[in-house]
């Protein structure tokens, strides 16, 4: 017969990690509450793979319990400048209300193969490091979203309708970048091993150029903390 999984417990917790500034910080968050952490990561063939990289070497710094990689090809759906044959943008590229680089439904599918793995391992609480403030406008980084969500999760899972409910934790929802970057040097974060770029150099270089460098630029001048990320062009922030 197969064993029914633990209840879910405040004790425990499942944080999506994709390896950039605001995941980490909120890994370091969640073990700063005393939960123990299980780290989920996404290989959804995006451009910018190196991100797993991270994400492994941040699970380990930051201790967690343990670190699952999901594959999970989003190349099959493309739609985004991460996913298929479609130009990462550039500094001087005209604004969009949502860029190219958003990956279609990404937190939604995300949130709930994390749901998932949080009612096997018994974990009551789901951490994302969305970021609503500068975090270039993706819907699914939005308060709502994230409040939307936990409902469902607890209309969708055994756990939820049995009185067992999920909590969808988005710690630094209202933090700008720079306010993220100074929580996780308080909090011991190696922030050297984290990475923001979308269109990295095969030699593990930012490009430095694209919204997500800039954004990561600009925190880093703002927070008054060096920036430890090597560059193949450094902008001003």
């Amino acid at each position: 017969m197969p064993h029914a999984s633990p209840e879910p417990s405040l004790a425990r917790a499942v944080v999506l990690l994709s390896g950039g500034l605001d995941s980490a910080v909120t890994l370091a968050v969640a073990q700063s509450q005393g939960l123990t952490c299980h780290a989920i990561s996404f290989d959804y063939g995006q451009r910018h793979r190196v991100e797993l990289d991270a994400a492994r070497r941040i699970a380990s710094h930051l201790q967690a319990a343990d670190h699952r990689v999901i594959p999970l090809d989003l190349r099959l759906i493309g739609g985004s400048a991460l996913t298929a044959d479609i130009d990462v943008p550039k500094a001087g590229a005209s604004p969009a209300a949502i860029p190219i680089t958003y990956v279609p439904a990404r937190n939604l599918v995300f949130l709930s193969v994390a749901l998932g793995l949080a009612e096997v391992v018994g974990a009551g609480d789901i951490f994302i490091g969305a970021n609503a403030v500068d975090y270039s406008g993706y819907p699914d980084c939005r308060p709502e979203f994230i409040e939307s969500f936990e409902r469902t999760a607890n209309l969708a899972t055994r756990d939820g309708v049995e009185g067992r409910p999920f909590r969808v934790r988005a710690p630094l929802i209202d933090f700008t970048k720079a306010g993220i970057i100074r929580r996780g040097h308080e909090l011991g974060v190696d922030l050297s091993l984290t990475t923001s770029c979308y269109d990295p150099y095969d030699a593990g270089l930012a490009c430095g150029s694209c919204d997500s460098c800039a954004i990561r630029i600009r925190g880093f001048a703002e927070a008054g903390i060096p920036d430890p990320t090597r560059y193949a062009a450094r902008p001003r922030a």
